[in-house]
């Protein structure tokens, strides 16, 4: 592409951008946060510190992303390309591994909630894991891939319902609230540490780390998209305002949810908890009115979704990370291998998700721990970059601040995701983790390269191996469930 070329693609504006980014990432989680700390244990100073360690860590992760974009613009493949840059094959694989795997489970738990929501003015669905709505998910996801297979790749009506599906609950929520008065202070404060809940703050706070992560996913597509900016400084600045408006949202949920209901009562809400807040603000309209929203936005979310994770396939599959078959194309120039083999994933975690009886919480916990690695690795390599000084060669001083300060911010906040994350839920990435090894090595194989050409690689295979043995190990004992 010439120099012409690429200006004209560059031609968004701060507005555009912002509001894309806001789009990309406001999803499933916003209408989950008004319980899912309760019931995670967290009481309300938790959440409160909670949402202040993600606020700094995931806008320096956001960051990172956002400097990458610009000093490595040759790596266009999705964020695994990071990783793979940095950390060398095997790693570059996971990552691309652990975001395919990331987008399936997200439109499980995206089935999940939305027959849960469908479930109010339907009740024979029952949960969102009964044999009707999980029945009823297949027929969807599969009528969605028959859609994509004949080359439907983009719905502007669709997506335009979704966005104001998203924001009007929201806006009637706080709006509720606030003129009905219900936010009572003296509820806010009950509980305020939960010194009778047995844990301690500290693991109040660690259990935040899934809700916190899971409603940001997807300001990493937004922030690639950045390039697409008329000038930098608007790609800053609309990544900012971006991100910090989600941020702001998200708390003030937060924050108006705990004084209106009690940590107890937040806790026992069904799917969508926001649903149960509006109910308890307004009475039963509200609660159909969020569940109303919350089938329309999911409805576009699997279909974006299932779009993104057949693109997750297919990206790395073009770039020689997964098997060349996953490039074949159908004459509607739609990647049918790639779409079929997505489809059959999602199928058989349906079917997982039935026999376990899983909740949309828990299928989302799983898309949250996969894709932590890929999150965790390009924060390190923007940190490898900054260090070799890559690219800030004739950046002012100020800029190579930031660019530390961000580098630094992004890595240990992958440290604290990890820790926070605790062994179990690490074993059990190793679980979603340990089966991809085999098509790394179909892929290696195929393209007649070194299994591990570097020692980095060789490491990298021995603690994963070692870890999936044991989670196997783990899971046969039943100290561990991933379902």
């Amino acid at each position: 592409m010439d120099n012409n070329s690429l200006d004209q693609t560059r031609n968004l504006g701060t507005i555009k951008l912002t509001m894309f980014a806001i789009g990309t990432t406001l999803a499933s989680g916003v209408f989950s946060l008004s319980g899912d700390f309760a019931a995670g244990g967290a009481h309300t100073l938790a959440v409160l510190i909670g949402w202040l360690i993600s606020g700094i860590g995931m806008f320096g992760l956001c960051m990172c992303f956002f400097k990458l974009s610009y000093l490595k613009p040759e790596l266009t493949s999705g964020i695994y390309s990071y990783a793979k840059s940095g950390f060398g094959e095997y790693i570059g694989f996971n990552a691309a591994w652990g975001y395919w795997l990331s987008a399936i489970l997200a439109q499980i738990s995206f089935v999940t909630l939305f027959f849960s929501a469908l479930s109010y003015f339907v009740p024979a669905l029952g949960s969102g894991s009964s044999l009707l709505s999980i029945t009823c998910g297949s027929i969807l996801i599969w009528a969605i891939t028959l859609l994509i297979l004949r080359g439907v790749n983009q719905a502007v009506s669709i997506n335009v319902a979704v966005v104001c599906a998203k924001i009007l609950p929201i806006i009637v929520m706080v709006v509720a609230i606030v003129l009905a008065r219900a936010f009572d202070p003296a509820i806010f404060m009950e509980n305020f540490r939960g010194a009778d809940s047995g844990m301690s703050l500290l693991e109040q706070v660690k259990s935040t780390v899934y809700v916190t992560v899971w409603v940001f996913i997807g300001i990493e597509g937004a922030v690639v998209l950045s390039g697409r900016a008329k000038t930098t400084a608007i790609a800053g600045r609309a990544t900012a305002i971006s991100f910090l408006s989600l941020l702001v949202l998200y708390v003030v949920i937060s924050v108006l949810s705990m004084g209106v209901l009690s940590h107890e009562e937040l806790a026992a809400l069904g799917n969508p908890p926001m649903a149960g807040v509006l109910e308890a603000v307004v009475g039963p309209w509200g609660a159909a009115f969020v569940n109303i929203a919350v089938i329309i936005s999911l409805g576009g979310a699997m279909f974006t979704y299932s779009i993104l994770s057949i693109d997750s396939a297919y990206g790395p599959a073009t770039q020689k990370c997964f098997p060349q078959l996953f490039t074949k194309l159908n004459k509607n120039n739609s990647p049918y291998v790639s779409v079929l083999i997505t489809t059959i994933i999602v199928q058989i975690f349906l079917i997982i998700v039935f026999f376990n009886e899983s909740s949309y919480q828990v299928c989302y916990t799983l898309s949250t721990s996969a894709i932590m690695f890929p999150y965790i690795f390009s924060a390190l390599f923007f940190l490898q970059v900054t260090i070799r000084g890559e690219g800030l060669g004739k950046s002012g001083g100020g800029e190579k601040l930031t660019s530390w300060i961000f580098a630094i911010i992004g890595s240990v906040y992958g440290a604290w995701l990890l820790y926070a994350s605790g062994v179990t839920y690490i074993l059990i990435s190793a679980l979603l983790y340990g089966p991809g090894t085999l098509l790394y090595m179909y892929t290696r194989k195929e393209q007649g390269n070194a299994f591990l050409p570097k020692a980095i690689d060789k490491i990298t295979f021995v603690v994963m191996i070692a870890a999936f043995i044991l989670s196997i190990i783990m899971l046969a004992n039943g100290t561990i469930k991933p379902f």
